[in-house]
């Protein structure tokens, strides 16, 4: 494992002359091993020595990458954001940057290309999305994106988060930038809280290593080394989650309890043959580890339903080795608006599942006697 460089200043052979780290908020070797780790992951080429040449970006969470991403445009620039959001980053974007930096927003679904292309103007200078969404699990064909914006001088950025770079490679796609909340199946423990921005781009490298060195929202060695720790078996760890999540799917899809199951392994999935396309592993489908369903009964038997898990874990975030479940309207996007909650069919009897690595036979149990 590489080691942890707590050293926070590096002496220096002579004033301006040092050996290629000068200050920890500038450059750790910790930090570096897990950017590079990532960028080489993600498709980037940009993994040599030189500054100006690292492709990946470790943040202090999923959320301060988000805002750097932001930091790179203008007052007065206009954002297409996908309408199914983390609510964070909802909350980001309408709360915080609209007021702070001038910057306009558009809540589009994007699962509509059509009405990407109808709500570019010639102020938009950044697509936003999320694929697959959060919490709704809809998926947007990145290839078809890149076909109307790329050639328009939009940058294009996607939250990678739910997928993976086990699974999916919005930069070969010919994305310009992708982002992680590491704090989810990079790191994969919950322990640790973190982002990461990755770019294939020298040019777009360099801004975002400004905006990163100026702001100094910078990951910790020591977080640096427990994200690297758990990238080590995002392989395996991937593997697992698809296969008890498919598993899963298919057993709630089936229940009489449930009035709908939201997974894009699924053929009854609206965007199926999307996710047969651009998420595999070993060029086989999957349709990740997360899944949406809603449980009859509305708020009060989704509150039951989800009191008496027992395998499952009550608690917001995802990605982690144990199975997480929430509710997102109380939860995780009770800071998005309640008619954009409605309008995405975030309704008070939808629960949000993260599938661990479990026996799957004891999370089809946990669920089968909390449903009853």
């Amino acid at each position: 494992m590489p080691p942890i460089f707590l050293s926070s200043t590096y002496v220096q052979e002579s004033p301006g002359v040092h050996k290629g780290f000068e200050y920890t908020r500038s450059h750790n070797p910790t930090r570096y091993a897990l950017e590079r780790c990532i960028a080489r992951l993600e498709g980037s080429t940009l993994t040599k020595e030189q500054d100006a040449s690292f492709g990946g970006f470790a943040f202090s969470s999923g959320m301060a990458a988000v805002s750097s991403t932001l930091d790179l445009l203008d007052s007065g620039d206009h954002v297409i954001a996908m309408d199914d959001l983390y609510g964070g980053t909802n909350r980001l974007f309408n709360k915080v940057k609209r007021r702070s930096s001038g910057l306009d927003f558009s809540f589009i679904d994007l699962t509509n290309l059509e009405a990407l292309e109808q709500s570019i103007t010639d102020k938009t200078k950044l697509i936003w999305i999320e694929t697959p969404t959060n919490p709704m699990l809809k998926l947007v064909d990145l290839e078809g994106v890149v076909s109307i914006a790329k050639n328009r001088g939009i940058l294009l950025a996607c939250d990678n988060t739910f997928a993976t770079p086990a699974l999916q490679h919005p930069l070969e796609l010919g994305f310009d930038i992708v982002m992680h909340s590491a704090t989810k199946y990079l790191g994969g423990h919950s322990d640790v809280v973190s982002g990461i921005l990755v770019t294939g781009n020298e040019t777009l490298a360099e801004r975002i290593r400004f905006v990163h060195n100026s702001a100094g929202p910078i990951l910790s060695p020591f977080d640096s080394y427990l994200v690297l720790r758990g990238v080590k078996t995002l392989s395996l760890r991937m593997r697992r989650h698809c296969s008890s999540a498919m598993k899963i799917a298919t057993w709630l899809e089936s229940h009489d309890e449930i009035e709908r199951v939201i997974y894009p392994g699924l053929p009854s999935h609206p965007q199926y043959t999307i996710a047969q396309k651009q998420m595999r592993i070993d060029d086989v489908p999957v349709g990740g580890g997360m899944i949406t369903c809603i449980v009859k009964g509305g708020e009060d038997r989704s509150k039951v339903f989800l009191e008496k898990l027992q395998i499952f874990s009550l608690a917001e975030s995802l990605g982690g080795v144990e199975s997480l479940v929430e509710h997102p309207a109380i939860m995780t996007h009770a800071s998005v608006p309640t008619e954009m909650r409605d309008d995405l069919g975030i309704d008070d009897g939808l629960v949000r599942l993260s599938v661990g690595i479990e026996d799957c036979d004891d999370l089809i149990k946990d669920l089968e006697q909390a449903l009853n």
